[in-house]
């Protein structure tokens, strides 16, 4: 067979070379890198909770990766990533729900709100749980 055989004559589904991007995107595609980095952050926690039940010499090694500059980053961004992933979810609640939202300019808006909230939150409480401990 050719080449032209194998062909297929149907349209190609959109793609991002195709799509202008836009804030909604960002939020959609987000909201699955998060989920994703969710999912590490829970491992991560379950090991320093392992560690605590492990002993305290487990416990030292863990808690100096975690009080490490590049542990705290990553604490922070896995703090944001929940975040987001929960205010995020909220919206996907209410486009579920009581359908609200899907005017192209109010999810323009509340995708701009979720990246900022979170990036708010997380740094409120990065900040209180330093200050306070």
């Amino acid at each position: 067979m050719s080449g032209s055989e194998w062909t297929d004559p149907r349209p190609m589904s959109p793609h991002l070379q195709v799509w202008k991007w836009h804030w909604t995107m960002a939020a959609s595609i987000f909201h699955r890198v998060t989920g994703v980095g969710n999912y590490i952050g829970a491992f991560l926690v379950s090991a320093w909770v392992i560690a605590i039940a492990a002993g305290p010499e487990t416990y030292a090694t863990v808690e100096g990766i975690m009080l490490h500059p590049v542990g705290q980053i990553l604490l922070f961004f896995w703090l944001a990533s929940v975040l987001f992933h929960l205010v995020n979810g909220i919206r996907h609640m209410l486009w579920d729900g009581p359908k609200v939202g899907f005017d192209p300019k109010v999810a323009s808006g509340w995708s701009v709100f979720n990246f900022a909230i979170s990036i708010l939150a997380a740094a409120t409480i990065w900040s209180l749980a330093t200050n306070l401990f």
